[in-house]
């Protein structure tokens, strides 16, 4: 990969910051990163090569570190969610048995033998997408309060479930890498935590602030590669290990500045280059060549927010059951992953891609514009 062309993909990450500008659509900054890799990649111009090694691997350190901010975004620490917790699981719950029962009928109707892929992608939930999104609304209330423990539940279990039914021949293999990054990344909370409370870790942050050495940066890009490279030498993948990191540091507490170097690292660089790398990696010729899957992606986004709906049984109001139902981080593994593995068949990585879009569309645009006029929902500072 040449200058020119890291030149042209910053170029072309400005689409998602301009595309999100409009307040009335709120559309997500993803968005255009997407589309100007699908415009630049194989699907149309061939400009830029997803299959480029260097590509490749600053594509992965995007991807980890996506990940890693979803999982920080997980409010694990917040007491107020608490007493919200037990409906929050029986909501995940009930959205999941949903989804399992719409995957076996999508897979059946499409002859595609991936029933428990789609189950998992429409019971997954965006923490990265809805948190910010209500936060930029000002949103509050218990029906909001509810909505948090539910989304982050999901998230997490579906980010863990993922690697297991992509490969559901190699299960046990999956789930003992699974296990083993799980259990690393258990090793690096405490460790995270013992110098927090013995106060070594404001020692090192306050001799980084005074000589700019930006210490707990280096210190948590290395965990975080070093979880990485872990999970891809026991065969599975680099979303669980960015993700379970961030909620390691979520749960630790993540000091401001630190926050705002990885927010810079993150959404100013890796993460724009890894949706143009995802957009050139989707060929939407081969989902031309096979109408059908436009179909299957469509569905998968409506069957999304079919399935969080069944919130509504448990007492959910119907626009923030629909906001449950914005998805990112899963389909973009499943699309990748996936496609690194073969197991998709061709085009199905770009209709996981269309009915996340689907179900963005439907979450941001009709679950936060209603959530505002329900009762016992207000708007804070």
């Amino acid at each position: 990969m040449s200058f020119a062309q890291l030149s042209v993909v910053c170029l072309i990450a400005l689409l998602g910051p301009v595309l999100a500008l409009g307040a009335t659509w709120r559309l997500p900054v993803v968005l255009g990163e997407l589309l100007g890799g699908l415009v630049l990649g194989q699907s149309l111009l061939g400009y830029l090569d997803p299959g480029d090694p260097t590509f490749t691997v600053l594509a992965d350190i995007g991807f980890a570190l996506v990940m890693f901010v979803v999982g920080s975004h997980v409010p694990v620490t917040d007491p107020s969610l608490r007493p919200a917790l037990g409906v929050g699981v029986l909501r995940a719950l009930a959205v999941g048995v949903a989804s399992a029962l719409l995957g076996c009928l999508l897979a059946a109707a499409f002859d595609v033998p991936h029933a428990a892929l789609y189950a998992v992608l429409m019971a997954s939930s965006s923490a990265a997408l809805i948190l910010p999104a209500l936060d930029s609304t000002g949103l509050t209330g218990k029906p909001v309060l509810e909505l948090l423990p539910q989304v982050a539940i999901a998230d997490a279990a579906c980010i863990v479930a993922l690697p297991l039914v992509l490969e559901p021949a190699n299960a046990w293999r999956a789930a003992g890498g699974t296990a083993a990054v799980i259990a690393a990344t258990l090793l690096v909370f405490w460790l995270l935590r013992h110098f927090e409370r013995n106060g070594a870790r404001a020692k090192v942050h306050d001799l980084s602030e005074e000589r700019d050495f930006a210490l707990e940066l280096r210190v948590q890009l290395a965990l975080l590669f070093g979880l990485g490279a872990l999970a891809v030498w026991l065969h599975t993948s680099i979303l669980l290990a960015g993700f379970a990191f961030g909620l390691a540091v979520a749960a630790v507490g993540e000091p401001r500045r630190l926050a705002k170097q990885l927010f810079a690292l993150t959404e100013g660089f890796f993460g724009p280059l890894f949706f143009v790398w995802l957009g050139a990696s989707l060929d939407l010729r081969a989902l031309a060549e096979h109408p059908r899957l436009i179909l299957l992606g469509v569905c998968l986004g409506v069957g999304a927010c079919l399935a969080h709906l069944v919130g509504r049984l448990l007492g959910q109001p119907v626009p923030l059951a629909l906001l449950a139902s914005a998805q990112l981080g899963v389909p973009v593994a499943a699309a990748k992953v996936g496609t690194e593995l073969g197991v998709l068949v061709p085009g199905e990585a770009a209709a996981l891609m269309l009915g996340a879009l689907v179900a963005i569309t439907v979450a941001v645009l009709g679950g936060v514009r209603l959530a505002g006029r329900l009762p016992g929902v207000g708007t804070g500072a």
